[in-house]
């Protein structure tokens, strides 16, 4: 296993993480009798591989269901010391609602502390303000700091780089949570924030939020080659120094295997990745047109910005990946959320184009005359039933 330093914390941390929220037996807190044994042995023997190839951080969060609680059944019986324990916890407007939360996190653990505590899903406006406002969830985070119970203080994030931004410009943060890699780029500001704060960097969900790598469309395989998509996009994200660790969301334990094909090839990336992104780019060109490709997200306004909510950028990004990549079911995964993912996925469909005017909204866009035609075409594209979030399963 290859480490780095996850900025202030000094924390070696691992280019891999465990994350918490594929291999747990239900996505809501259930009595510990009612998980099958088989489903605890698989998390566990899980968690023993990480360990057994150097994965000592361990992710997950009061959100993931029984996640915290399984993991309580196997943490207590490894050496502490050797870990990186990181759970997180929602930020709410009564912050001693919060403080609950995290102490029910904590006895589901079955730790003393913390190693990394992360203010989940500081989204919008509303949610930072919750957690940095006088009286609010970081004042309370703080205190837990006071008292041992958590050594760092994070957030994890799948708002707007603007309010990321925002978030780590208060400089109360030691690390952040957030999405980035080959097929979304839009955070690299808040990356660079990070960086100038000395802040860890920890990319959310890769492989699946970052195209359902685990299962790629024949046409992705082709452009990555000779690599996977999934050691692609690993390979893409930590060729970044900025980048510390990725998280994978391990459902049984050989689901660390294909990324571990990685380490070996991280001090040739440049190389390696040179052809593969040129293939990938001259692709899209291809298909999409250059100055689509170059300029297609130039001045589109925020889904708040636009009539009925409907989040045009979002929309045209899984229009371009179907249509480049043949990356049809991820976006109808993620277009079937629109309008069912509140602060997590904002915005809605484009399903009702024939009633909207965009033009005001799009007066600055250099493609306003295209991009009506093209929201009607990726709603026929991608449409199908509502999709829930996991945690909402």
């Amino acid at each position: 296993m290859l480490y780095r330093r996850f900025g202030r914390t000094e924390l070696q941390m691992p280019v891999f993480s465990c994350g918490g929220m594929r291999y747990q037996y239900k996505w809501k807190d259930v009595p510990q009798w009612q998980i099958p044994r088989d489903n605890q042995e698989n998390l566990e023997a899980t968690i023993r591989r990480a360990i057994e190839v150097g994965i000592n951080h361990i992710e997950t969060a009061r959100g993931y269901g029984s996640s915290e609680m399984q993991l309580g059944r196997i943490l207590p019986k490894l050496p502490r010391e050797q870990l990186i324990v990181q759970t997180k916890v929602s930020p709410r407007a009564d912050a001693k609602e919060f403080q609950r939360n995290f102490e029910k996190s904590l006895r589901n653990l079955r730790l003393d502390y913390v190693d990394l505590l992360g203010i989940h899903g500081i989204n919008n406006a509303e949610l930072l303000d919750y957690s940095i406002r006088p009286g609010g969830c970081l004042e309370v985070a703080r205190k837990l700091q006071a008292q041992g119970k958590v050594r760092f203080i994070g957030f994890s994030t799948h708002g707007s780089t603007d309010i990321i931004i925002q978030a780590i410009h208060t400089n109360q943060f030691d690390y952040v949570n957030l999405h980035w890699y080959y097929i979304n780029q839009w955070n690299w500001p808040a990356i660079e924030a990070a960086t100038r704060h000395d802040m860890g960097v920890f990319i959310i969900s890769p492989s699946d939020k970052g195209g359902k790598l685990y299962d790629p469309p024949q046409k992705l395989v082709k452009l990555c080659a000779p690599l996977s998509p999934m050691v692609f996009n690993d390979l893409f994200c930590l060729s970044h120094s900025q980048v510390h660790t990725l998280s994978l969301g391990a459902a049984r334990p050989q689901d660390f295997d294909e990324h571990l094909k990685t380490l070996e090839l991280l001090d040739n990336a440049s190389e390696i990745l040179l052809p593969i992104l040129s293939r990938l780019e001259q692709e899209a060109i291809a298909i999409l047109g250059e100055d689509w490709v170059k300029t297609w997200h130039v001045n589109l306004p925020t889904y708040d910005q636009t009539p009925s909510q409907v989040n045009i950028p979002v929309i045209l990004w899984l229009r371009n990946l179907a249509i480049a990549y043949d990356m049809l079911d991820y976006a109808k995964t993620r277009y079937n959320l629109l309008g069912n993912g509140s602060h997590w996925f904002p915005g809605n469909k484009a399903d009702q184009m024939d009633k909207l005017d965009l033009q005001q909204c799009l007066n600055r866009s250099p493609h306003a005359d295209k991009i009506p035609h093209f929201l009607a075409q990726a709603h026929q594209m991608l449409s199908g039933e509502a999709v829930q979030r996991l945690s909402q399963s």
